[in-house]
């Protein structure tokens, strides 16, 4: 069977690409990864070393000339959350762009100026987009919805816990899928219940079973157009409308919360674990002991703000050193360098207290072992890339579903 085309976007060291290749039934034709921050492109690098430099952009991809991506069947990628409000008046609303820099308005920008769009999007964030802004519960992703409604997609979405499903990590993301009105998805979509699409039918059904839930269902359309809906969506309310599951099609939102179904194989962190020893910059000297109990301890202290403001500061006790017989902890951004840090993971050895290596921290996102290891990219930077990444066997069992759905 042939494979679908793929363009990967926001790339960083290629985790959608591994899950997707994975599965035998991708093909990726266009990369793009880019960090604007820093002159060193170090995930571009190693992306290149990983999967060769054909095809690969290291280029800001809101200078990208639509022109030159080529046509795919499907556009996928982790942008970054931002602000993903309008910043155009109503009398410039068709011509439509969102805020400079932001980069689901590039997204934006490719799927409107291609000729032949991608048929299907396949899409990851940080789950507090269903709740973003603050001020605004939802609009964010709202704003999201009504651009892809407008451009003649359906989507559905799902946040997924990787260690609900027996994976080494506790790393929540939402994912979303876009399917384009001219594919037999769309229309199977349009013609299904949307409570059995979330439940049993959907690609994320399918990939990542649900429990039936008895939390009220919640369905609303999203009509207005995209300046009015970015300036008055969910004002004054202080939740937002969206559940971690959902579909929206044609205007018309169906969301509720739903549960994991699983009661397979589970990974746990002392799985992962490097058998023999690690190098020595890993373990923590004991005079560090007391720093890093602190600050994994329970607090509850007066605090004084830059501007001589007093105020009580409180946080409860992280287990530590982590717990071996669980899913480990998020991986952060931060996770790397010697400092004392509440959130780096830290395991008891034969040989006292460490913090995980970069292999280790490779494994909890089911990445090949030393994938990130190249000559100039440090231990720290191998961290950080890490904390960025996602969860490759998510995207290996939506992208296999996917594939069944769009060939049944």
């Amino acid at each position: 069977m042939k494979k679908l085309k793929v363009i990967e976007l926001f790339a960083g060291v290629g985790g959608f690409r591994l899950g997707l290749e994975q599965t035998k039934h991708f093909e990726i034709v266009w990369s793009n990864q880019f960090e604007p921050s820093t002159k060193a492109q170090h995930a571009s690098q190693v992306y290149e070393a990983r999967f060769g430099a054909k095809h690969h952009s290291n280029k800001d991809i809101s200078e990208v000339a639509t022109a030159d991506i080529p046509d795919a069947d499907m556009l996928v990628g982790g942008f970054p959350c931002q602000d993903y409000s309008v910043a155009t008046t109503r009398q410039n609303a068709k011509g439509l762009i969102g805020k400079k820099g932001v980069l689901w308005w590039t997204i934006h920008h490719i799927l409107s100026g291609k000729k032949n769009p991608p048929k299907y999007l396949f899409l990851e964030n940080v789950d507090r987009l269903l709740k973003s802004p603050s001020n605004q519960r939802g609009r964010d992703f709202a704003v999201m919805l009504k651009s892809l409604d407008d451009l003649g997609y359906a989507v559905e979405w799902r946040v997924i816990n990787a260690a609900e499903y027996g994976m080494p990590q506790r790393r929540r993301r939402i994912f979303f899928i876009g399917y384009h009105k001219s594919t037999p998805t769309y229309k199977n979509l349009q013609n299904s219940e949307a409570s059995e699409w979330v439940h049993t039918q959907g690609t994320f059904a399918k990939a990542f079973p649900v429990a039936s839930t008895l939390t009220k269902k919640h369905s609303f359309s999203i009509t207005e157009d995209l300046v009015a809906l970015s300036e008055r969506f969910n004002i004054g309310e202080k939740l937002s409308p969206f559940q971690n599951s959902g579909v929206f099609i044609r205007g018309r939102v169906y969301t509720e919360k739903t549960s994991a179904s699983y009661d397979g194989k589970r990974t746990v962190l002392k799985d992962i674990l490097i058998k023999k020893e690690v190098l020595d910059e890993f373990y923590i000297s004991p005079d560090e002991y007391a720093k890093w109990d602190y600050l994994k301890g329970a607090k509850k202290e007066v605090r004084t703000a830059k501007s001589g403001f007093a105020y009580n500061y409180s946080e409860g006790r992280m287990i530590f050193p982590d717990a071996l017989d669980n899913a480990s902890r998020t991986i952060i951004t931060g996770e790397g360098g010697k400092s004392p840090s509440r959130f780096k993971h830290v395991v008891q050895s034969t040989k006292g207290l460490r913090r995980l290596a970069p292999l280790e921290l490779e494994r909890l996102n089911m990445f090949p072992d030393n994938h990130t290891k190249l000559e100039g990219i440090s231990n720290t930077k191998r961290a950080f890339f890490m904390g960025n990444a996602l969860v490759v066997g998510v995207v290996k069992k939506i992208g296999k579903a996917l594939h069944e759905q769009i060939n049944s």
